[in-house]
């Protein structure tokens, strides 16, 4: 087979509604860089997550499959044995792949096993786990509370968004004329939302808006949901108020670390397919419930998809079509000029992507089972209520 010809960058935040971002239509968050993306490509308006759970979400997004098909269907379970990446597809076409981030597919807690898996250069590897072995045991528990962090005053160079933005841009310098797939995977802006200034402080008046929904009582809803929210339900909603300042901040700083990629792989792939999204939402108060889990409502499962791709999308567009991320490793393999496994459950963008009224999808995920799922117990948060 001969040599694919590949540039491809995928970046994705975790926890990131896309009703967060500028180009979605949220004017008081700020986040300028990711807003370059459409700017300069395509922004998909229904796209959406295939379970909103971290590491169900991240496994469907990089093995083209449904968590049910790939043997990872709730945190803290591994990929099946014998399910392949996307990282691993390409590497075996002779394309050098790199993952720096969050990765949370190996079945271990949270941070994950610090050890890099098949089908990524272990040179770049960077998952939770090696940035905590990088800090001191008094950085570790800071690490893990914005409060303790911002009373230090934290420099952006201790942030794991800092160190992993450092890695990706080495790694453009050195290999951008390569052919090359690159993961920037951000735990950021999930909690515990440690950030610098001005982030830390730039949103301590700000309310996040109200959706109707928050007045839901649940009460022909499945029993899980309520026990899910708890006494929430019996709270005044009139009085609630949508504030997080951390987490705010941290949406906006790490869109500028964000920036600091984008700007390198302008200098040296700019031809480069780019790719950002999310692994899900945040609940938020909708439907009287917080942080993500067993629900299938808008505010986790629709995520940011935004794509550029010089010459090949075109600025400025949209596309109304649904889409999955079951379609990222379709995508990305048709994008490198691969075979396409047949057991992949997604489908390729790519026609969307020349010309967005084309629709590729009519089933963006699938229901197996019906699983109840713990969230990890990071990612939530109670705003504030008065």
């Amino acid at each position: 087979m001969a040599k694919a010809k590949s540039k491809i960058v995928l970046i994705m935040t975790d926890t990131q509604r896309a009703d967060m971002l500028g180009c979605y239509g949220n004017a008081d968050l700020k986040s300028p860089n990711l807003d370059r993306l459409p700017a300069e490509g395509m922004r998909f308006d229904k796209a959406y997550t295939c379970q909103p759970v971290c590491a169900p979400a991240r496994a469907a997004l990089f093995t083209g499959q449904y968590p049910h098909s790939n043997g990872c269907w709730a945190n803290a379970m591994p990929l099946g044995a014998t399910t392949k990446t996307v990282g691993q597809r390409m590497q075996d076409n002779g394309i050098h792949t790199a993952y720096i981030g969050k990765w949370h597919l190996d079945g271990g807690d949270y941070f994950g096993m610090g050890r890099c898996p098949e089908g990524w250069d272990p040179a770049y590897w960077y998952d939770m786990r090696n940035y905590l072995e990088e800090l001191s045991e008094q950085d570790r528990r800071d690490s893990r509370s914005f409060a303790a962090m911002k009373a230090r005053g934290v420099t952006e160079d201790m942030t794991y968004a800092h160190r992993c933005s450092n890695r990706a841009i080495d790694f453009l310098t050195k290999h951008g004329e390569e052919d090359f797939l690159l993961i920037v995977s951000y735990d950021e802006p999930h909690g515990p939302c440690v950030c610098p200034e001005p982030y830390a402080s730039m949103y301590e008046d700000y309310e996040f808006p109200k959706r109707r929904n928050v007045r839901d009582s649940l009460a022909d809803k499945p029993e899980h949901q309520r026990i899910w929210a708890g006494d929430s339900l019996s709270e005044d909603k009139e009085r609630l108020k949508l504030r997080n300042p951390a987490f705010f901040g941290c949406h906006t700083f790490v869109d500028y670390e964000i920036g600091r990629v984008l700007d390198t792989i302008d200098r040296f792939a700019p031809d480069a397919l780019v790719i950002y999204t999310s692994d899900h939402g945040e609940m938020f108060a909708a439907h009287s419930l917080e942080g993500k889990g067993p629900v299938m409502y808008e505010e986790i499962t629709r995520i940011p998809l935004l794509v550029r791709w010089p010459g090949i999308v075109p600025a400025g567009s949209s596309c109304a079509h649904p889409v999955s991320h079951v379609d990222a490793v379709p995508t990305m393999l048709e994008a490198a000029g691969l075979p396409m496994p047949k057991l992949m459950e997604g489908r390729s963008l790519l026609p969307s992507l020349s010309d967005p009224s084309v629709r590729v999808n009519d089933t963006i995920y699938m229901e197996f089972n019906r699983f109840e799922i713990d969230h990890d117990g990071f990612g939530g948060f109670q705003p504030i209520r008065s």
